[in-house]
């Protein structure tokens, strides 16, 4: 009787993978992050430079296969040539705000202390969601980012919003598509299944929050390297 045995990555193997993407991360500049491995969770730990590195750290780290989590503790200490003051990040918030045309602006208020920005207000689509976020992590002496904004609730057809996900899916990922659940209700997609890495999960939350009548994705794919 034949036996199919899955094999998968030791700690240490992840670890190692986890150093060399890191290193092969051009957002990072060489930055050194230090990171610890146990059953498959990674957990990035010491200083960094910015917010927009400590997040590009957390992206690099899923993209491993047989990475399961990311647990994020790397500490934002900016360096005093970059430290601004906080009036002088809220000017830099409004004008990456404005300056970003998927993103309506007026609707969209930050408050800034200690480097750290809270964004509230009010916008029409899970993609305009993230964009409010997108447009400020990148700020030199942004310490961290609260995105408390929004997404103003629209009647929607959910049927159709189920059909315009599940056929972008056949196109993107066919060979996922039948491993993933998409359902929706009240304009929240809820997305339950299996994928085979981090970046499809990222990739297809992404998808299904571009769809118009979208105002927030729940991703609940798990994902596992050997189905």
């Amino acid at each position: 009787m034949n036996t199919t045995t899955t094999t998968r990555k030791c700690d240490l193997d992840i670890q190692h993978e986890v150093v060399r993407e890191l290193m092969w991360e051009p957002r990072l500049g060489g930055s050194d992050v230090g990171v610890q491995v146990k059953h498959g969770v990674v957990t990035l730990v010491g200083p960094i430079d910015s917010w927009a590195k400590k997040q590009a750290a957390c992206d690099a780290a899923h993209r491993v296969p047989g990475v399961l989590d990311v647990a994020n503790d790397l500490t934002v200490v900016i360096p005093t040539p970059w430290k601004r003051t906080d009036s002088q990040i809220a000017e830099a918030v409004r004008h990456a705000l404005q300056w970003n045309t998927f993103v309506p602006s007026d609707r969209v208020l930050s408050t800034v202390m200690d480097g750290w920005v809270t964004l509230q207000g009010q916008v029409d689509s899970g993609f305009q969601h993230e964009e409010v976020t997108r447009s400020v992590e990148r700020i030199a002496g942004v310490r961290g980012v609260m995105n408390k904004v929004v997404v103003r609730a629209n009647p929607v057809d959910a049927a159709q919003i189920r059909s315009s996900i599940q056929q972008a899916l056949v196109r993107q990922t066919e060979r996922e598509v039948k491993r993933i659940d998409v359902r929706v209700q009240d304009g929240v997609v809820t997305l339950s299944g299996m994928v085979r890495s981090w970046s499809e999960k990222v990739a297809i939350e992404r998808l299904a929050s571009h769809e118009r009548g979208v105002h927030r994705v729940q991703n609940d794919l798990a994902v596992d390297p050997h189905i």
